[in-house]
């Protein structure tokens, strides 16, 4: 994991699409505890409507808020790769992981960001991620000081095995969001989740 501010150069989407394709395999059979726990402010904004090809120049998340959850959250680490090609994951319940070969948001392409469910016996940022509903408002504060309202478009629940890259992580012609945790039964054996839950959002508008 590293500081969310230092930026290096990406590849494209396209491209890693591909390349996490293993990568996947730690983060979403990793973003679990040890052990499952039962059950399951509207922000200001200068109104700003962004159209298709109004993208943003690059810059780090450092906040993300969603208002029908009750989320709120500034501890954000930049995610990478092992040596072994897979993901890293984020450390703690309350913390979300921005992985860094993605877009930042506000780019063309998606961002990707991931949190627990739980961890260590707490629930996680993402424990209710399940429960957004197409419309709710996504709200993520950059580095650079601009704010971005995300509109979520889609929750969907995948079984590990059949996690969708190319949908998550392909090629997009707006700038768009994918917030990722686990979901579904948990696994005692396995001491994981067995599916994961992926929110797609859309950029509607922006703020400074």
């Amino acid at each position: 994991m590293r500081d969310v501010t230092s930026l290096r150069s990406r590849p494209s989407v396209r491209r890693l699409a591909g390349t996490v394709a293993l990568a996947l395999l730690l983060l979403l059979s990793g973003c679990g505890g040890s052990e499952q726990i039962a059950g399951h402010a509207e922000a200001g904004m200068e109104q700003g409507e962004v159209g298709a090809q109004d993208f943003l120049s690059p810059s780090p998340p450092s906040r993300l808020r969603i208002p029908a959850l009750g989320v709120d959250s500034g501890t954000f680490v930049g995610l990478g790769l092992k040596p072994d090609n897979t993901m890293e994951v984020p450390e703690g319940a309350q913390a979300v992981g921005w992985y860094v070969e993605s877009p930042t948001p506000g780019e063309r392409g998606p961002s990707v960001l991931a949190a627990h469910v739980d961890w260590k016996n707490q629930k996680g940022v993402f424990f209710e991620l399940r429960n957004l509903e197409v419309g709710d408002d996504v709200i993520v504060d950059r580095s650079d000081g601009t704010s971005i309202r995300f509109e979520v478009d889609e929750v969907e629940q995948y079984p590990k095995d059949e996690f969708p890259t190319e949908k998550v992580y392909g090629d997009t012609e707006g700038a768009e969001l994918r917030l990722i945790t686990c979901g579904g039964e948990f696994d005692q054996s396995a001491a994981s989740y067995r599916d994961n839950v992926v929110a797609y959002a859309t950029m509607v508008e922006t703020a400074e």
